[in-house]
């Protein structure tokens, strides 16, 4: 029995240190694109609170959009992952190809829905006058970009699959290094620089007009391309992907590879949707409850989120893993890698968990001096701490099952449990609460619903993905071939 718990905890070791290799990359990139949204709203919001609310109710539009793409495209992950860890390397170039061509028309379309589309809908959502033609401006340039980080995204989900993740970490630094400057030179224009530098050293840049949110979208727009363009180039030269010799070649559109990717693709880009328009949706419904309400979970929200990119890219990384080791014929050792990283994920909440309760306080009050907002986001920290567990716990299984090409059932669980359980459920609790047993809840209804829709999340991935590690192990159960 002693050799026993040795010998697994010497595998356990060496495949968390794999794994964890591949996930902090991952959590790196993720905040410094993250990083890229903050600089948006900082930056409009010291110059007018019009150009704000363009931004927020235009990013509202756009990175739902820019998800779905992303979502869509990680489905090139598990195909790359299993073609390597089977040594297959050949087919992995065609298969790329194919990713790159549903980017472009994915990038495409996005476009133009943010060009000819917006409109209607703020009149719909009763924005004001002012504040649509802003946002309309800033949408229209960030359009232009929406193919460029279309390709940078399915050229991450390759690199990724190849078990290289740094690369994507490096060049959203870039993006991040580009946004920022640009940002400030085309939203603040001449003047920014003049007050930031002095009339002597700026020169004929003085001269350059402040573009507000047009700027900002102009200065995102940028750093998508700079950070497709640098994806191109570091593919195309770095040796690590020499035996792919991606960029030659060129394979046109075949129509079962696209087939493959959209199968296992589009189902998780549903899944990604369905979540932020979950998100989306609580704050829209919690908008009559005042502004405390709607700063509070704001506050709780967004440092929790901040906390949950751990868990997010573990859940990316066992894609990987488990995609290497189906590919390689290790079904047994898939499963173990499966619940290795199902236990690690568990581990990463608890810690979480413990920055939740000792860091709360000081960490909410440089989001807000105001003593009514600290008190609400601080009593929402509690459930918090409770829906910390249940989403690591779902994105962790998502992720294995990716990994397994099993993505539709993680699509129907997604709706079920975001927007019947969580959603409604919460909305029932916040509005209503359950009848002569328990009075309307308001925000805490919502998170309620929150941690009962993540939860029921949890347990039926958890089900699903036993079922199908368990049937894969034991050959009742056979994962398309690339």
């Amino acid at each position: 029995m002693a050799l026993f718990r040795s010998s697994l905890l010497a595998r356990s070791r060496t495949e968390t240190r794999l794994l964890m290799r591949l996930a902090l990359p991952i959590c790196g990139a993720q905040l410094a694109q993250a990083g890229m949204g903050v600089t948006d709203v900082m930056m409009t919001g010291r110059l007018s609170a019009a150009d704000l609310a363009a931004v927020s109710v235009g990013s509202s539009l756009w990175m739902p959009l820019m998800l779905f793409m992303t979502g869509t495209l990680m489905g090139l992950t598990p195909i790359v992952a299993q073609l390597l860890g089977g040594g297959n390397i050949e087919r992995i170039r065609p298969n790329v190809h194919q990713a790159l061509w549903v980017a472009l028309v994915l990038g495409l379309v996005a476009g133009l829905l943010l060009w000819f589309t917006v409109m209607p809908i703020f009149r719909l959502m009763n924005v004001p006058e002012h504040v649509a033609e802003l946002s309309a401006a800033y949408l229209s340039a960030v359009a232009f970009g929406m193919p460029g980080v279309a390709l940078f995204q399915a050229l991450r989900a390759f690199s990724d699959g190849m078990n290289h993740t740094r690369p994507s970490l490096w060049i959203s630094l870039v993006g991040l290094g580009v946004n920022v400057p640009a940002n400030y030179l085309l939203i603040y224009g001449g003047d920014g620089l003049v007050a930031l530098f002095g009339p002597g050293l700026v020169g004929p840049l003085a001269d350059i007009p402040a573009l507000g949110a047009l700027g900002c979208g102009i200065a995102t727009a940028l750093s998508m391309w700079v950070m497709s363009l640098a994806m191109v180039l570091y593919t195309r030269r770095s040796r690590a992907y020499a035996p792919v010799t991606l960029w030659h070649s060129p394979t046109p559109p075949r129509r079962r590879m696209i087939g493959e990717l959209l199968y296992v693709g589009v189902p998780i880009g549903v899944a990604i949707f369905v979540e932020v328009t979950l998100f989306t949706l609580i704050a829209l419904f919690i908008a009559s409850f005042g502004e405390v309400v709607v700063a509070g979970h704001q506050v709780a929200l967004n440092f929790t989120s901040i906390l949950f990119m751990l868990p997010l890219s573990l859940g990316m990384a066992l894609t990987v893993r488990v995609g290497n080791t189906l590919g390689a014929g290790k079904p047994k050792q898939a499963r173990f890698v499966t619940w290795n990283g199902i236990a690690v994920c568990i581990l990463i909440a608890g810690i979480n968990n413990l920055i939740l309760w000792f860091a709360s306080e000081p960490v909410i009050a440089l989001y807000t001096h105001n003593v009514e907002v600290q008190q609400l986001a601080l009593s929402l920290i509690v459930l918090a701490m409770i829906y910390q567990v249940s989403d690591a716990l779902q994105i962790n299984m998502a992720g294995a099952l990716r990994g397994y090409k099993d993505t539709r059932i993680i699509m129907a669980i997604t709706l079920v449990s975001y927007w019947l359980v969580g959603l409604l459920g919460g909305h029932w609790l916040g509005t209503r609460g359950l009848g002569n047993w328990l009075d309307p809840l308001g925000i805490y209804g919502y998170w309620i619903g929150l941690v009962v829709g993540l939860t029921v999340a949890a347990v039926l991935l958890g089900l699903r993905l036993d079922r199908i590690s368990k049937a894969v192990k034991d050959g009742r159960w056979q994962i398309p071939r690339s």
